[in-house]
């Protein structure tokens, strides 16, 4: 069938729902992928001035090429399966474009050359090719990550194999998620004196995706490393902490309510944006693209979060008081009204963000 994305119009074997482009059983489209690849090329506008090359790492149908050199990049793409190779060099040739597309392991060729982009959007983990990513990206690293249940410890043993941290099935288990994912890219990058720094993230219909510049240099590097650390966490009353550092010292019992405690980590405590650079993004997405307002919409969500590792739902502590919650309009200005910081966030419509802590809010809005 016959996609029209930006403005490009590919054509496409199988749409199928639910998972990223790259490394799956064959050669599909995923149409709930289109504000992932609509922020995409906001973004590639965006850094449009320092960059103009781009690798699509895991090609399949092309279609992030496509709209890459339709943004005006010099594209490269690979691929393991000679189907999509050959539909990817088609899509191109049809809207007049031109690109590299290789039937090679991308590991192989992140090795051997150098792209101002990397994009990395395969099916599952990103973790087997984060080590070449970083070899061979100049100045950006773009990352989905389908393997959700993973990253947020609802698959704890997996978490633990693939990213190297203990994730923790929490309420606010997409930021965990991300934050983890985070980590185990900040920690991969400094590996190689590359200081990986996010500059925007959202999570959305079960993926995680994440924006990381690149600088070089050691000191730089172990910065980002100093922003990497624990959070402890209580099941029974929502109690959380968390402290930058690499030497893990949990808090074995609630100080709120006594009850024993988790605790996830390394995972990344620092922004998990830049808020100028997301508003910039913002201005870099046509009104023409099939999510424009809902990519608009979210990109101001995420641009006005705290900057605060973890997140709160209202209804989940309204459920722990036993009582019906009230709107979010006056849930947060109760919160600011008691001298507290607090936003909503882009993880659920009832979902905020607040430097108050668990007693702090109770204390503020009952």
């Amino acid at each position: 069938m016959e996609v029209r994305e930006g403005g490009v119009t590919v054509e496409v074997p199988e749409a199928r729902h639910g998972a990223s482009e790259g490394s799956g059983d064959g050669v599909f489209y995923n149409p709930v992928q289109e504000l992932n690849r609509d922020i995409t090329e906001a973004v590639l506008r965006t850094v449009s001035d320092d960059c103009e090359t781009y690798l699509d790492a895991m090609t399949a149908s092309g279609i992030r090429a496509a709209r890459a050199a339709d943004a005006g990049y010099a594209v490269t793409g690979c691929d393991v399966d000679s189907d999509a190779v050959e539909l990817a060099r088609s899509n191109l040739e049809r809207n007049g474009l031109s690109g590299a597309i290789h039937h090679r392991n991308v590991n192989a060729h992140m090795h051997e050359h150098r792209h101002d982009v990397v994009d990395l959007d395969p099916f599952g983990t990103p973790i087997p090719f984060a080590d070449a990513a970083f070899r061979s990206a100049a100045r950006y690293v773009c990352v989905t990550a389908t393997d959700t249940a993973p990253l947020c410890g609802a698959h704890f043993e997996s978490g633990v194999r693939s990213y190297g941290a203990v994730p923790r099935n929490t309420e606010f288990h997409a930021e965990m998620g991300l934050r983890v994912l985070l980590s185990a890219f900040v920690r991969t990058a400094a590996r190689y004196d590359v200081a990986a720094t996010p500059v925007l993230s959202h999570v959305s219909s079960h993926y995680v995706r994440t924006y990381l510049r690149l600088d070089d240099g050691a000191q730089a590097a172990d910065a980002r490393i100093g922003d990497l650390g624990f959070i402890d966490h209580c099941q029974r009353c929502l109690w959380r902490e968390s402290e930058r550092t690499l030497i893990a010292d949990p808090t074995t019992s609630c100080p709120n309510c006594g009850q024993s405690t988790w605790t996830a980590g390394p995972v990344w405590l620092g922004p998990a944006r830049d808020a100028e650079f997301v508003e910039a993004v913002a201005t870099n997405l046509p009104e023409s693209f099939g999510t424009a307002q809902k990519a608009s919409d979210l990109l101001a969500t995420i641009a006005g979060e705290l900057d605060v590792p973890t997140h709160y739902d209202q209804h989940r502590l309204y459920k722990r008081w036993g009582e019906p919650n009230i709107a979010m309009d006056d849930f947060l200005e109760l919160l600011e009204a008691a001298g507290h910081a607090a936003s909503r966030t882009h993880y659920g419509g009832t979902t905020f963000k607040t430097d108050a802590g668990v007693t702090e809010i109770t204390d503020a809005v009952r």
